[in-house]
């Protein structure tokens, strides 16, 4: 056979013929270089396509755009807080946001990544140029483990592996998706990793190191890890279908000097003189290797399984609080899932598209090219061919069926972009192009195959409306320049050259990409206001009226983003996150609170009875901090109200806040719909948008639910007694008249039995009570899941926290803890047991396989033996389990041709 191992006795093996007109490939380097090509690749084309859209930190265009503003880079800026000991809060619980809410479910949502504590570095101005900088770094980390991926898998030149692996990371999904949701380019990196996991199972290797390398990434984003994972199955069901590999043998790994002997079975091999991809087994006799051959694959799948159950309960103790967190949340959009006509589908093939709805498939024409000719190869073995260029199409079918696609968001459909797992495809095709050029570059028949199906493909997007003239062009350059690299490789000369097309072609396309898409999403997404000075000064305006936890401080409005007591500090009510608690939506909703994105997205609630209930002392208002009256202080974070049941709300948050004030301090208009002067006028119209006013004031409105609710807001004082508010049309509309002098008079009542200390911590408060004090402690906090008090589940009083006062009780003490936790922990810690299982196990196995094959095998003089297997049909195979010569394997002569090309 051609790259067969060369037996040590007689064989019945012919002798292998000449090798064929094109040079046999070889492995990709054994140094670093081709990843740090890879990673350089990446960061070139993504830093170049932003310098050519002059968009932040290379020109004045800013990326505060969507949940990147309202999100990643408040939440990392809060990380940054927790990591300098400047948060209110802890890991557990956040004082800051939402009035206090947990924040492991967030923590494992945004922050979780071994790559978000970067954020720290700079500093805390800098924010938004650390998640910039963290989410260059994680694209390139993707190349890179693609690139390493790929050299794992299959022989071929270092350079092309470098190429492909920063393809796959410069894909249409990473530069349009993933580069404004951060988080998400965790799923970038993990899939190549649990591939090689999956690689390692094959093997019979690594039983620590990948459940571990699991855990990390599930870890790292619960999410894409999910999607990967799925993709990291596929790709390990085809590698055992299509390459034949035994369980538990690991193919011997080999370097740019000599590719490893794997010896592909003679129904496998190809042509004469075309080397088999390293990893491929021998295969066994129709008769007597079948069988086995099911029971090893079985046994492999039983292995990946259990490697990626223990993963997942390693990184239950995030997982499970995340899942809960999700449980807890206010329910968003629910709808079904619309497929996109197939021409934008052929069209997101391309370079220079962009649409929110679509998949983003781009990946370099390189990889089309290499993807499009692989059926056209007859020097691959059937069966290879066949498993990688079907499941290339099968994997894009499955995100356009409504079952499949509920199957990869985890059987809900997103409320964003429904093609959140593109990237998983970019893989495959990379994947499958490795396993075209492991065999060689094609030839020209299967070369102007695969150009045609590419110029089939483009023909076909012609339709779309996303379509441009930079796609056909760059389209048409890429495959020019590819296929003339293929050309040049194939015939073994100006490689230098050849490489130089290739990765032009990469560079180009994706910082093309890159570019439209910074500016496509400027124009058709939601912006918010960039770090500046103004929110520097605001941030240090609020930090020096801060006296949490005497009081809160309010960032206020106008906002900046979804999330601003975490960017600019403070403590107020605005809160945005997928966990945003349906107790705290609701509490807000009926106090009178606004909301976006369907009641996730709070906002600030400015209103002096809700002041006065929460303890807001200060707040941003109108350009400065306006600190509450000194004499009317605010209330301290828990009262005491008189025994017996909680408010029960009804539509108006004009009488829920006095139930939960327990006064009156609202009055109606008198005829004529004015108030008294005097009296502050507010408004309640949530589905209203557009301008309110009385007199010379004005205010704007933004209402229209469900997608969105306008807040409770003042219209200013009543001075002239025949003056009537200005309301915009749309819903239903109320007015109230606020006595200051009432609202007063309830507040001191309040005051007179409210707590005379209160302590926080990161997980809880413990109040000092008044002498004498019965009824209800009430925590102005909303009652989410998780608390207890006093040992008990905590009570709920109008929404807030609350605890029963026992006869004699001093003081109250609660402590919050994120539901699932206590799970997560168990399950961790049942992981960590079968990992320490798994590893005694193996350990055992080892030696016991070392000591046998010591006893049989005699080493080559002067080093350590070598592992020889013997293959069912007769020819032996390098890498068992336990081998110390892997990476030292020996070569035929076709193989050391290999290293010599």
């Amino acid at each position: 056979m051609p790259n067969a191992t060369r037996p040590r006795g007689p064989s019945t093996a012919a002798p292998a013929p000449p090798a064929a007109a094109a040079p046999a490939p070889r492995r990709a380097s054994g140094g670093p270089r081709s990843a740090l090509l890879a990673a350089l690749i990446t960061v070139l084309a993504v830093c170049g396509g932003d310098a050519v859209a002059r968009v932040f930190p290379f020109g004045p265009r800013h990326r505060a755009v969507n949940d990147l503003a309202n999100q990643f880079v408040p939440f990392h800026a809060h990380l940054w807080d927790l990591l300098h000991g400047r948060a209110d809060g802890g890991l557990l619980l956040d004082w800051q946001a939402g009035w206090g809410t947990s924040f492991l479910p967030d923590y494992g949502t945004y922050l979780s990544s071994p790559f978000a504590p970067l954020v720290a570095l700079l500093p805390r101005g800098d924010v938004e140029y650390a998640v910039y900088a963290i989410t260059v770094l994680k694209t390139a980390v993707a190349a890179a483990a693609m690139t390493h991926l790929l050299r794992r898998t299959g022989p071929g030149r270092w350079w092309w592996a470098s190429a492909l692996g920063a393809s796959y990371a410069l894909c249409g999904w990473s530069l349009a998706e993933g580069t404004y949701n951060p988080m998400w380019l965790d799923g970038l990196i993990a899939f190549p990793l649990l591939c090689l996991v999956g690689e390692w199972v094959r093997q019979g290797v690594r039983p620590v190191l990948g459940p571990l390398a699991v855990a990390v990434c599930w870890v790292a984003n619960f999410y894409t890890a999910y999607m990967a994972t799925i993709g990291a199955a596929l790709v390990l069901a085809v590698r055992l279908t299509a390459e034949h590999a035994p369980a538990g043998t690991a193919p011997a790994r080999t370097t740019e000097r000599g590719t490893a002997a794997a010896g592909a079975a003679a129904a496998d091999a190809g042509p004469p003189g075309q080397a088999a991809p390293a990893g491929a087994a021998p295969a066994a006799s129709a008769d007597g290797g079948r069988r086995p051959a099911a029971r090893g694959a079985v046994r492999v799948l039983l292995r990946a399984g259990l490697t990626t159950g223990t993963g997942i309960a390693l990184a239950a103790p995030v997982l499970v609080p995340v899942f809960l967190g999700s449980r807890h949340a206010h329910p968003g959009l629910v709808k079904e899932f619309d497929p996109a006509p197939a021409t934008d589908v052929l069209a997101r093939l391309l370079p220079v598209t962009y649409s929110f709805a679509t998949p983003a498939a781009f990946v370099s024409t390189a990889v089309l090219l290499l993807v499009a000719a692989l059926p056209f190869r007859r020097e691959i073995p059937g069966r290879r061919r066949w498993a990688w260029a079907g499941l290339c199409p099968a994997v894009a079918a499955s995100l356009q069926w409504g079952p499949t696609h509920l199957v990869w968001h985890a059987f809900a459909t997103p409320n964003g972009s429904p093609y959140r797992q593109t990237f998983v495809l970019a893989g495959v095709f990379v994947l499958a192009a490795w396993t075209g050029l492991a065999h060689g570059p094609p030839g020209r028949r299967a070369l102007l195959g695969g150009v045609a199906v590419v110029s089939a493909l483009s023909l076909g997007a012609l339709p779309s409306p996303f379509l441009t003239p930079w796609a056909l062009a760059l389209t048409a350059a890429g495959l020019a320049a590819t296929a003339g690299a293929l050309l040049l490789t194939r015939r073994g000369r100006h490689g230098a050259l050849a490489a130089l097309l290739v990765v032009g072609t990469v560079v180009g396309q994706a910082a093309a990409t890159t570019a439209y898409a910074d500016r496509e999403r400027l124009a058709r997404l939601d912006d918010y206001p960039p770090w500046g000075d103004g929110q520097r000064r605001r941030a240090a305006a609020l930090a020096e009226a801060d006296g949490w936890p005497a009081h809160r401080t309010d960032p206020g409005l106008p906002r900046v983003a979804g999330n601003d007591p975490l960017l600019l500090g403070g403590q107020g009510a605005a809160y945005y996150s997928s966990h945003t608690p349906a107790v705290l939506t609701e509490l807000m909703t009926a106090l009178g609170g606004g909301w976006t994105s369907r009641g996730r997205n709070l906002l600030s609630l400015d209103n002096p009875v809700t002041d006065a209930l929460f303890g807001v002392g200060a707040r941003w208002r109108a350009g400065e901090v306006v600190r509450a009256d000194p004499s009317a202080p605010p209330l301290p974070l828990v009262t005491v109200r008189p025994p017996g049941p909680g408010p029960a709300y009804g539509p108006s948050p004009f009488r829920n806040q006095e139930l939960l004030l327990g006064a009156r301090v609202y009055e109606a208009p008198r005829a004529g719909g004015a108030c008294r002067v005097g009296t502050e006028v507010f408004l309640w119209a949530p589905d209203a948008t557009g301008t309110a006013g009385l007199g010379r004031y004005e205010t704007e409105l933004l209402g229209g639910r469900p997608k969105r609710r306008a807040a409770l807001t003042s219209l200013g004082v009543q001075e002239r007694a025949e003056a009537r508010p200005r309301i915009p049309r749309g819903g239903t509309a109320e007015v109230r008249c606020l006595d200051r002098d009432r609202l007063r008079a309830a507040v001191a009542a309040l005051r007179g039995r409210a707590a005379t200390g209160v302590e926080v911590r990161s997980d809880g408060l413990t109040a000092t009570l008044p002498p004498g004090a019965t009824g209800t402690a009430v925590v102005a906090a909303p009652r989410i899941a998780g608390w207890r008090c006093e040992g008990r589940p905590a009570r709920a009083y109008g929404g807030l926290l609350a605890v029963g006062i026992r006869p004699g009780a001093t003081a109250v003490r609660c402590a919050f803890h994120p539901p699932g936790l206590r799970a997560g922990l168990t399950a961790g810690a049942a992981g960590t047991l079968l990992l320490a299982l798994s590893w005694r196990l193996g350990t055992g196995s080892r030696r016991r396989a070392g000591s046998r094959a010591g006893g049989r095998l005699e080493g080559p003089a002067g080093g350590p033996a070598e592992d020889r297997a013997q293959g069912p049909a007769g020819s032996r195979t390098e890498g068992q389990a336990g081998s110390r010569a892997e990476g030292r394997a020996e070569g035929t002569a076709g193989s050391r041709a290999e290293g010599r090309t």
